[in-house]
């Protein structure tokens, strides 16, 4: 279930209250505390969610799911480009080749097949340049990962000004991949272009882009959907495919989306990594307090391993970053430079993207609003101070909410009562201000009649005692 707000955002991470059983594993996993419990069901919070997809990791019935858009629509158009990033070759065994998933790729239907990082070199530069020519903004943060964009907006939004207001190397990639098309005489609303992603935060970029009003992208397709598809054709097949496989990208471009990917390639000034979306957190914590300077560029990915790691990677996340590492060996010398040959597709002073690759702002999103008033909002800020000071601290989630500060935000916001707090209800109940009925009335609007079912539970807590 979804909780409606008003200019929410797109989210690709979907809950099912038929599958879902109110166990609070995803309440208790959420970064920004987007998840609650109501009526022994999950609900989503939606301008708090950043869709990092921790939920979908952990839920143990599969109650939540990650839209995509029907395979079908592809054939919409005569001519079809698949965008793949090059973690997806990382997801097969040594035995299957690039050549073999390409060929495959074709078979389903797409009559173009281009990595994602082409993209990479040219925009590489723009960075360099971005960061040269806006030092006062230290430090500046790269805009590659969704989820940690909309992190910032929503929990860190005096660092929203600090995000570099260039697209992704997948946009890069579709925007250039348009214009050659339609230069070579393919109508425009011929060409469909669909990006295969690793993680739910990318499929929300292409819905809702941030900085711009469309994404240049037709569609969007789960990585583990289309490696199912592919991995079925390949075991169908007698024998190998000689086709060429990915080969021309540069070993920069090839490990752009793994960690220390893009901050080993900045030039100007010093660069850190972060990955896994509560190292990022803590780690802008220390930014915005100011505890931390000196730092040019940060580079921040919500998923550990970055994109080898995401939520939609059918593979092991460390064994794609080995065999992308081995490859991208492979494709420099011995001397790990990059012949000239391989640097992509794509000329680094093309006038078409130095134009469109820019972004517009990237706005702060608040994750609760307390009130249109300013004077109503500082009253209801105090009230969760005050609210949040009584509370026991312990963060045990039975109230429904994942922390004790949570549930006070929710009962200011009149979307919860205090005496949802186990430990109110005994204190309550020791003075006789709440009988032992009530409090179990409460607990069951909680977690639902089910797990409060007192004679299926009564025989067996009998036999243990």
């Amino acid at each position: 279930m979804e909780r409606k707000t008003d200019n929410q955002f797109h989210h690709a991470l979907k809950f099912r209250e038929d599958l879902c059983i109110g166990c609070s594993h995803c309440m208790n996993i959420c970064p920004t505390e987007a998840i609650r419990v109501s009526h022994g069901k999950a609900q989503l919070h939606a301008n708090r969610c950043v869709d990092c997809g921790e939920c979908y990791r952990v839920c143990p019935v599969g109650a939540i799911i990650v839209e995509q858009d029907d395979f079908e629509n592809i054939y919409k158009y005569n001519t079809r480009v698949a965008l793949i990033p090059s973690v997806f070759s990382g997801q097969f065994p040594d035995s299957v080749s690039s050549g073999e998933i390409l060929s495959a790729v074709h078979e389903l239907g797409f009559t173009h097949v281009i990595e994602v990082e082409e993209g990479v070199e040219f925009l590489n530069d723009r960075f360099n340049e971005y960061i040269r020519e806006n030092q006062a903004k230290k430090p500046l943060i790269s805009p590659f990962c969704p989820a940690v964009v909309r992190l910032i907006q929503v929990k860190f939004p005096t660092l929203a000004g600090n995000i570099i207001l260039l697209k992704a190397p997948v946009d890069v990639t579709a925007l250039h991949t348009r214009k050659e098309l339609t230069d070579q005489g393919i109508a425009s609303e011929d060409i469909g272009i669909f990006y295969v992603t690793p993680c739910a935060a990318k499929i929300v970029a292409v819905k809702s882009p941030v900085g711009e009003e469309k994404s240049v992208i037709d569609g969007v397709i789960n990585m583990n959907y289309l490696y199912n598809k592919i991995f079925k054709i390949l075991r169908q097949k007698k024998e190998k495919s000689e086709v060429t496989g990915f080969s021309h990208l540069s070993e920069k471009s090839i490990c752009w989306s793994l960690t220390h990917g893009e901050s080993g390639h900045m030039t100007q000034g010093r660069s850190l990594a972060i990955d896994e979306i509560n190292n990022v957190i803590e780690f802008l914590e220390k930014v915005e307090n100011e505890e931390i300077d000196g730092i040019d560029f940060l580079e921040l990915r919500a998923c550990d391993e970055s994109c080898a790691g995401g939520i939609l990677c059918p593979g092991n996340r460390f064994m794609t970053v080995d065999k992308l590492r081995k490859r991208a060996v492979k494709s420099g010398d011995s001397k790990g430079n990059t012949p000239e040959s391989k640097t992509g597709k794509i000329s680094m002073n093309d006038p078409f993207l130095l134009e469109n690759i820019p972004l517009g702002p990237v706005l702060p999103r608040s994750i609760i609003k307390l009130d249109d008033n300013m004077s109503e909002a500082m009253i209801k800020m105090k009230r969760i101070y005050e609210l949040n000071r009584v509370l026991p601290q312990v963060d045990c989630g039975i109230c429904g909410s994942p922390t004790c500060k949570a549930l006070s935000e929710d009962v200011v916001q009149n979307q919860a009562s205090i005496k949802q707090c186990i430990f109110v209800q005994k204190i309550l109940e020791q003075n006789d201000k709440m009988d032992m009925q009530e409090s179990i009335q409460i607990m069951k609007s909680i977690w639902s009649d089910n797990k409060l079912d007192q004679n299926s539970l009564k025989d067996e807590i009998n036999e243990i005692n």
